[in-house]
């Protein structure tokens, strides 16, 4: 069975777990995950008995004149926290399993094993989870019998949960708590004295919002699949979860809305001083605000990073607020969760002046994977100056001689590409069937963008002027292999047609269009090996032009498309990504870009026979 699905219809419950993971056993990706953070930081140690992750003794330089920092929680939520263990973050981080606090003894034997001896002070750092304080809480008395000095932050920047709803048990914490771990490393690396450094990391705390939305619960690792199920169905489809935490528990609401939606109420939870129930902190317009946008690790970059510009416009806008400083990515993951949080940053100050700010503090270098500081500060730093954003013209065509009529034109054109857009339906199913499903959008995209065209730049008696705005549009709108494709091939063809301007008024004939045609096939193969047979847009492609070339009839060419279309049913792909995918759709369904070519085309010929 080696390398093959079981034909039997049976499940183990070992299949239900790994049904959405490629791992089943939660404790064995756990240790897994952790170990492998010595390889990609040498200067790290794992514990594995105790789950701590910890710097080597010799990678910390001047141990005795600095204090140590460390944190934890459950895991699940990497990079935080292990991530952030590293010079200039964390010296030790004590984890649990997923979503579970770390236990009161593997935070003892990291407060008495795995911290320099000689540190001037010991800094806890821990999110307001009643598990975490509890376990944390107990290494603290610890170090403190042991004869050390140790402070304790808790962490919660959640207004997810207001005062009302919170009551002695306060803010959660989540993903603000990198920001405190940030300033606290950076602070502590410059040899601060315990207190200086847990005085800041409250004042960082005092001054942090955070809120966070999904639009799914969490799947855990090693969960049946049926219970994940019955999860999901408290969270109905369409919906999002405002306040949503980050070990699968409950926001405060749930709405049907859309993402400028969604984002203008979490601006208000963070930022309305009039909502008594959720003004934790107070933003001026005279304040410095740094902004992080959380992914709960579930979210693709390209989504976040639309989301991020949401947040952004809204925030310039609505409130008057740009931050000096912002960050994106993953930084307090909840597994695979589709929800993102946005954290905001009120820029206090510390009292200990050049050097010491916050901002200073999170600009200062560190080593640690989750904490990835990729633009220099200089960057930031610098002024730059607004560059006007003006539409970018085409390049001046010249005249030709070639004539045609623009009324008639204008109704081919638009009838092809009216066409192209009532056939993407079919386009996409059969795209999905055979590749990666975006060829009707794509096509769709280009007959689109020339509608526009011809109704902002009509077309006008000269055909080689009436013809590049046409090509313009097919090649800024329409992307991937097609529109590739297309844009060398009407390059060629408007090349070829000015190629026969004999330098007098001529009419544009059926000839003079398949002489055109025919060279330009010729220049497009320069690019591409795709020959007919191949199962491409040639196979459609080619017999139009020849026919074309051999009758000057454009029905006959038109159906020798279509023909040439219909004959990709069954044809073993040759190029294209059809060659990859498996399954045996193309036996069942036309080429999506033959077919798309060919129903172009019925439409060019239907327009032209109408004028």
């Amino acid at each position: 069975m080696s390398g093959k699905l079981s034909q039997q219809n049976s499940y183990t419950i070992a299949d239900e777990c790994s049904a959405k993971h490629f791992l089943s056993d939660p404790v064995r990706a756990v240790v897994a995950a952790l170990r492998s953070l010595t390889l990609t930081n040498p200067s790290l140690v794992f514990d594995e008995r105790n789950k701590i992750i910890y710097r080597h003794p010799s990678s910390i330089r001047d141990s005795s004149s600095k204090i140590s920092l460390i944190c934890g929680g459950g895991s699940g939520h990497e990079p935080a926290w292990v991530g952030y263990v590293g010079a200039g973050l964390l010296t030790a981080c004590v984890a649990g399993t997923i979503f579970a606090s770390p236990g009161a003894e593997q935070v003892r034997a990291c407060v008495a094993h795995r911290l320099p001896k000689d540190s001037k002070g010991l800094l806890v750092i821990v999110m307001n989870y009643t598990g975490d304080v509890l376990n944390f809480g107990m290494g603290a008395e610890k170090a403190r019998a042991m004869g050390q000095d140790v402070e304790m932050i808790v962490i919660g920047d959640d207004v997810g949960v207001g005062r009302e709803k919170g009551g002695k048990v306060g803010r959660r914490g989540i993903a603000g708590g990198g920001l405190v771990v940030k300033v606290c490393g950076a602070l502590a690396e410059m040899g601060a004295s315990l207190k200086d450094v847990a005085d800041v990391g409250r004042l960082v705390g005092r001054n942090l919002v955070s809120v966070a939305s999904s639009l799914s619960r969490v799947h855990v690792i090693g969960q049946d699949v049926r219970e994940a199920d019955e999860e999901y169905k408290r969270m109905p489809y369409g919906t999002i979860e405002l306040g949503m935490g980050i070990h699968n528990e409950p926001g405060c609401e749930q709405f049907k809305t859309d993402l400028p939606g969604i984002i203008k109420t979490m601006l208000k939870q963070l930022l309305d001083q009039n909502d008594k129930d959720r003004a934790y902190v107070k933003f001026e317009k005279s304040d410095e605000v740094v902004m992080l946008i959380n992914n709960f690790g579930g979210l693709s970059n390209l989504e976040l990073g639309a989301i991020t510009d949401e947040v952004w416009n809204q925030l310039t806008a609505d409130w008057d607020i740009r931050p000096v400083r912002l960050f994106q990515g993953v930084y307090n993951g909840s597994l695979n969760g589709l929800g993102f949080g946005v954290t905001l940053l009120r820029l206090a100050d510390t009292g200990l002046g050049k050097g010491k700010s916050l901002l200073e503090l999170i600009d200062s270098p560190s080593e640690g994977i989750g904490w990835p500081q990729a633009i220099n500060i200089e960057t930031w730093g610098q002024e730059f100056a607004k560059i006007k954003d003006t539409k970018l013209e085409g390049e001046e065509v010249k005249p030709s001689h070639i004539k045609v009529d623009p009324d008639q034109l204008k109704r081919a054109l638009t009838a092809a590409v009216e066409k192209v857009i009532a056939a993407e339906p079919l386009v996409t199913k059969y795209d999905t069937m055979v590749g990666d499903g975006d060829c009707g959008a794509g096509l769709k995209r280009g007959a689109e963008a020339v509608l526009a065209s011809l109704a902002s730049e009509p077309p006008t008696a000269d055909l080689l002027a009436s013809f590049a705005p046409i090509v313009r549009a097919v090649e800024t709108t329409m992307d991937g292999t097609s529109g590739a494709l297309y844009a060398i091939f009407l390059n060629a063809l408007a090349h070829n047609l000015r190629a026969q301007d004999t330098g007098t008024t001529q009419e544009s004939t059926a000839q003079l269009w398949a002489a055109a045609l025919q060279k330009s096939l010729g220049d497009l193969e320069k690019y591409t090996p795709a020959k007919p047979g191949d199962r491409t847009l040639i196979d459609a492609l080619d017999p139009f032009v020849k026919t074309l070339a051999s009758t000057t009839n454009m029905k006959e060419a038109v159906v020798a498309a279509s023909k040439g279309s219909k004959n990709t049913i069954g044809m073993k792909p040759g190029l294209g990504r059809s060659v990859y995918v498996g399954g045996n759709a193309w036996q069942e369904v036309p080429d999506p870009g033959a077919y798309g070519l060919a129903e172009f085309l019925e439409g060019l010929a239907t327009g032209i026979s109408s004028s």
